[in-house]
């Protein structure tokens, strides 16, 4: 599929091919997903002292996120309190990536978006400290979501939505399987992303590629 609008037709055709997957999708809550590298837990006000030595004044990190980089733990409190306003309203669930065998947190991950009735939830807002990039710590982030959202809340797609610019997120993207299925609408005043989509019939592959690159670390 190329085209975004192919996307809503192709997800609403997907329930008589998989079997085991809810007819309707539950909406996310905020819970804690174990791994072996890393906890996601909610997000939290406490999590903001370790958030910022991890990725704080590092515009790098900040670089193709929505909110600007924060350059004391005081402009960081108010990005996590505006995420949590957001869990409170029902728009996200927001948590904090701990790695287990520093007991901190080093970076966030986010679901949102979620549309139940054709199966669509996204990640976004996702960021690490520039020392987790491309380690056991982010590969497992990435299972841990995925599997949230196909396995245990029964999705038919994964969205991402990223800048044409980012292209280190892109590859990165691409290589656990997910397809550029096309570019949202422009918006006046507001960037034009590119939109990844993961289908549930792709989810088996991408998560045995994985956990087989969890099992190589």
């Amino acid at each position: 599929m190329t085209e975004l609008a192919d996307l809503a037709l192709a997800v609403g055709g997907m329930s008589g091919m998989l079997g085991s997957v809810p007819a309707m999708p539950v909406a996310p809550s905020s819970t804690v997903l174990e791994g072996r590298y890393v906890r996601l837990e909610p997000l939290a006000e406490s999590h903001v002292p370790a958030l910022f030595g991890a990725g704080g004044r590092d515009d790098e990190v900040w670089r193709w996120l929505s909110a600007p980089t924060p350059g004391t733990e005081a402009e960081l409190r108010q990005i996590v309190s505006r995420r949590i306003k957001d869990v409170d309203d029902g728009k996200r669930v927001a948590f904090a990536v701990l790695a287990r065998d520093e007991g901190t947190a080093i970076g966030a991950t986010n679901l949102h978006s979620w549309h139940r009735a054709d199966g669509r939830i996204e990640i976004g807002g996702t960021w690490f400290g520039r020392k987790w990039w491309r380690t056991a710590a982010n590969t497992e982030t990435k299972l841990l979501t995925m599997t949230y959202a196909f396995d245990t809340l029964g999705y038919a797609a994964v969205v991402w939505r990223i800048s044409p610019q980012n292209v280190r997120s892109q590859e990165a993207i691409t290589r656990i399987g997910a397809n550029l299925d096309g570019r949202e609408p422009q918006v006046i005043g507001e960037p034009s992303l590119l939109v990844y989509t993961m289908l549930r019939t792709e989810w088996p592959a991408a998560k045995a590629h994985l956990s087989e690159r969890l099992a190589r670390t």
